[in-house]
């Protein structure tokens, strides 16, 4: 039985999932959080139970080893030989990779050149497939970027209206993320259109982060984040599209650093520099429902810069077959849903069945009469991750 173990690097953090390849079941998942502090938590699930515990994790490594001896202590498996392959999720593949691929030290090479386009995510990425080699040096290790499926849009849809040598010289280029995630749940939804030959999806990623992706045939087609992720729709603190004199605006006129002024449109702005509340939707919901304008106002904007992107891919792809939400808003939140489906009823004849909206899991909640279906389906970028590594370790 062929055992694989998904795993997510971030800059204080370890997110895994180890899989039973044979039936795809999940044997435990869990994360390692704040790692670098005296007081970083451990949480793993297991056999229906979950455990937690607040320890000193000064690095990857230790958070690492502190997986591997768990998956020992708590029986989750006997041997660490079981453990056949290492699938890390890496953030930003750049034009160099149009698919996963085995670890190699090209491959290591390519990741930290690519650190510039993705400062927060790559270099963890490297330490994470690091500390996993050190931990299970026998283990064949397999990279699945976020970028990967965004390799398939249209070189229109791509490059920016600056100067050529930008892109030529320096690789600057919409590379979109959410990758795995918008395969994942497009896939799925082929598969409940009945698996047509031809296909045209919305997939609405919604959560702290967000983008959408038009699918054509089942390949990326555009993509609303561009060359970070903070471009496309409003998120949980980024601001997504804005006028991009705004950046130089608030340099000069209040006198704030360059780095400062991004740092606010990534981390201060979205439903949190609008509400004042929270960045959590959850939180701004709760707080619109209560009277409060700025949060109301919040989720009024956040429904119109989705619904714009639905309006942009449906003249791009021509007609819509599906629209899919997905991620911690889409999955969660009926009321996100409704409120974006709304703004595009009249435009797409769209008509949302309120109860079936009001239902979690895997399903549709567009009503019969509805010209274009719209599915819920819950993301498993881990599922993927763990796929691909079977595969290219041929176990």
């Amino acid at each position: 039985m062929a055992k694989v173990l998904a795993v997510n690097a971030g800059s204080s953090s370890l997110k895994f999932k180890l899989f039973e390849m044979d039936d795809e079941s999940v044997l435990t998942s869990g994360v390692v959080e704040r790692i670098g502090l005296e007081d970083s938590i451990f949480t793993i699930n297991y056999q229906g139970k979950k455990d937690s515990k607040t320890l000193p994790v000064p690095t990857h490594k230790e958070a690492v080893q502190l997986l591997v001896q768990a998956l020992i202590d708590k029986g989750i498996i006997k041997s660490l030989d079981e453990i056949k392959g290492v699938g890390h999720r890496v953030v930003q593949g750049g034009p160099y990779f149009s698919e996963s691929c085995v670890v190699t030290q090209d491959v290591e090479d390519k990741i930290r050149e690519l650190a510039p386009l993705a400062p927060l995510h790559n270099p963890a990425h490297l330490i994470g497939i690091a500390a996993f080699r050190d931990a299970l040096p026998n283990v064949g290790a397999v990279t699945v970027f976020d970028t990967a499926f965004h390799q398939t849009i249209p070189e229109r849809n791509y490059i920016y209206p600056i100067p050529y040598e930008y892109y030529t010289d320096h690789k600057v280029r919409k590379y979109g993320a959410h990758g795995t995630s918008h395969y994942f749940v497009s896939q799925r939804v082929i598969d409940m259109l009945g698996n047509p030959e031809h296909s045209n999806i919305i997939v609405c990623h919604l959560g702290a982060g967000a983008s959408l992706c038009a699918v054509k045939d089942g390949k990326s087609y555009n993509t609303s984040m561009g060359l970070t992720p903070l471009n496309g729709v409003m998120m949980g603190t980024r601001c997504g599209d804005i006028d991009a004199s705004v950046v130089d605006y608030l340099a000069e006129n209040l006198n704030i650093p360059m780095s400062e002024v991004i740092t606010i449109l990534n981390k201060k702005s979205g439903l949190l520099g609008i509400s004042g509340v929270s960045s959590d939707y959850r939180d701004v919901e709760t707080e619109a429902n209560n009277g409060n304008e700025r949060c109301q106002l919040a989720l009024e904007i956040f429904a119109r810069r989705v619904a714009d992107y639905i309006g942009r891919y449906l003249v791009e792809l021509g007609h819509v077959d599906a629209i899919a939400f997905t991620a911690g808003i889409g999955e969660n939140s009926s009321t996100a849903r409704k409120n974006i489906m709304d703004l595009c009823s009249e435009a797409l004849g769209i008509v949302i069945d309120d109860e079936a909206n009001a239902q979690r899991g895997e399903h549709e909640i567009s009503a019969p009469e509805s010209k274009v279906k719209v599915y819920v389906v819950p993301t498993d970028e881990e599922l993927v991750i763990a796929r691909d590594t079977k595969r290219l370790l041929n176990l």
